[in-house]
């Protein structure tokens, strides 16, 4: 697996946050899913596979995550607060000219901030449906909130008893991912209405989330579909989402 160094920027809050960059080229934000880091992006070789198509593919962890700082005071984790986060990384790296994209929570924090104004080339929304976006419905949400809080109580050999090993074995933090996830907003249907910015929005067809992805195109200003194999877990490694995206940034704009 690709290590590409890791450098740090402060959040608008003044919290350390860090990234990894791979190749050169037009700049590519990529954020990556709840629990875990810019992994996501490197484990397969999907980042440099993307750079060699002549991007410069900046990676970012999320606070809670990987090597940004993962505070447990609440006040740490306003609401939008991983939106304020991106945002933040456009200004210290002077970037104006760039596309972004977002894998699950990723993905929601895409759809974050180009409700608010955000201004990408193009965008890429993988792994979310309208459903998710919206935040309707208890979903991996709920799941996850159960296995952050209460890591010793599940049955033997349940999902969420798996699920709260795998947290332990990787050195997450709980804690600090519970406030992420209270500071995760919901996007109503209208101002989705007003993104312009071509955007790719790209589920595995095995995903719970794919059954509300085209409502999503249908909801976003100018929304295109990609179908990818696999599930949750498994779109996100898929070759075909690497060529999706890659050919999508190589359209003509």
């Amino acid at each position: 697996m690709l290590s590409p160094a890791v450098s740090f920027f402060p959040g608008r809050d003044g919290v350390r946050l860090a990234y990894r960059e791979v190749g050169a080229g037009r700049p590519l934000v990529l954020l990556h899913g709840i629990t875990g880091d810019a992994g996501l992006w490197l484990r397969h070789g999907q980042a440099e596979a993307i750079a060699a198509g002549g991007h410069r593919v900046i990676l970012p962890d999320f606070r809670g995550h990987g090597a940004s700082a993962r505070p447990h005071d609440a006040a740490a984790y306003p609401p939008d607060v991983l939106a304020d986060d991106g945002f933040a990384l456009l200004d210290h790296l002077g970037l104006d000219d760039y596309d972004l994209g977002g894998y699950s929570l990723g993905a929601r924090i895409v759809v974050r901030m180009l409700v608010r104004g955000a201004a990408p080339g193009r965008a890429v929304v993988a792994g979310q449906g309208l459903r998710e976006v919206l935040g309707v419905g208890g979903g991996a949400g709920s799941f996850l909130r159960r296995v952050f809080a209460g890591a010793e109580t599940f049955e033997p050999g349940s999902a969420e008893e798996r699920a709260a090993q795998g947290l332990r074995s990787s050195g997450e933090d709980p804690v600090a991912l519970l406030h992420v996830l209270d500071s995760i907003v919901a996007t109503p249907a209208e101002p989705l209405g007003g993104v312009q910015v071509p955007t790719l929005v790209a589920v595995g067809s095995d995903d719970e989330r794919a059954d509300s992805a085209d409502q999503l195109v249908a909801a976003l200003g100018n929304g295109t579909r990609a179908v990818l194999p696999g599930d949750h877990r498994t779109a996100a490694a898929a070759p075909e989402f690497v060529a999706a995206i890659v050919n999508f940034l190589a359209a003509p704009r």
